[in-house]
């Protein structure tokens, strides 16, 4: 790129900005002129217009955009066959179970091992720092994550030395490496557990909270009325912290059904390892199938739609209560 071309492109910015900047100072002088009375809602339509225009730009317009391209074809005609070819074709329906395995297994361990935890370090000596153990996952990008789990499954051929810590493992008992990112069906259940790793500290966190916010009088009660560990967890604490649960699974499993980065960084999809998110990516902008992309991703939101929807549903039920 020449300096004339630099020189253009700095000049365009710093027009873009100039008028960014009449515009905004337009806005104020017409609601600084408005009368009194309705100067209010001017007020709120000038801090809600940029927004509402970036909102309808970067979300509204491609969303429409996306589920128009997924009912044509190539052609641009009007046709069912991106979803016949997501329903029909061995590879895409192998996507779709993937996913369903990915939303299936990943929540629920997650959550599970979060809650357990969450109850066995509550009020011990030391808590704080068992938690940083657990939560530190989570500031870890997806990307980083599956690098270092990369690693961690890595194989050598031949008689070269096992990097990677589950062969050197393996190794290490007598046993022969094994290509586990190549190995189907355990490569998939391998990525979930990388998935699992990371939410299981948002779950802790989540869940630790809300068990604290349990009243100690009703534990107390339970347990002068000969209740034993078990049955005040399950009577007591899993009712009281109903709501955290609630928010705690539908996230994670919001998560789970947009996961790309860890399967991209360590597989690619490749090896009967994909999810709709990659696909998704595979066919839109590798396979130039724009079509097809445009269908997983219709699916994908009808996936994720539900889960809001009963998150959404819970939260106002329970704003109403209190």
């Amino acid at each position: 790129m020449t300096t004339a071309d630099l020189l253009g492109k700095l000049l365009q910015v710093v027009m873009g900005l100039a008028i960014f900047a009449a515009v905004v100072g337009l806005l104020i002088f017409f609601i600084d002129k408005a009368p009194k009375k309705g100067r209010d809602y001017w007020q709120l339509a000038g801090f809600l217009a940029p927004a509402m225009l970036f909102l309808a730009i970067g979300l509204v317009y491609p969303a429409i955009r996306t589920s128009v391209l997924a009912f044509q074809d190539a052609s641009g005609a009007w046709s069912l066959d991106n979803f016949i070819w997501t329903f029909t074709q061995p590879a895409a329906i192998r996507t779709l179970i993937n996913t369903i395995i990915w939303v299936l297994f990943v929540p629920t361990i997650a959550t599970a091992i979060g809650l357990a935890y969450a109850v066995f370090i509550d009020r011990s000596r030391g808590e704080k720092y068992y938690k940083v153990v657990l939560f530190m996952p989570i500031a870890i990008s997806f990307v980083g994550a599956g690098v270092i789990w990369r690693f961690v499954y890595e194989y050598r051929s031949g008689d070269r030395e096992q990097i990677g810590l589950l062969n050197a493992i393996v190794v290490a008992f007598g046993g022969e490496p094994v290509q586990w990112l190549q190995t189907d069906p355990i490569n998939t259940f391998l990525l979930i557990v990388v998935m699992i790793w990371i939410q299981t500290g948002f779950a802790m966190v989540l869940l630790s909270a809300a068990i604290k916010g349990v009243p100690t009088e009703q534990i107390e009660a339970a347990q002068l009325d000969g209740t034993n560990a078990w049955q005040r967890f399950m009577n007591v604490t899993v009712p009281g912290i109903r709501g955290a649960l609630v928010v705690v699974v539908t996230t994670i499993s919001i998560a789970t059904l947009k996961v790309f980065d860890i399967v991209r960084t360590m597989t690619a999809g490749n090896f009967n390892t994909s999810v709709i998110a990659n696909e998704m990516y595979t066919q839109a902008f590798r396979a130039s199938e724009i079509g097809r992309g445009s269908a997983l991703a219709l699916i994908l939101f009808v996936l994720v739609l539900p889960i809001v929807i009963y998150n959404v549903n819970v939260l106002r039920k329970q704003r109403e209560i209190r």
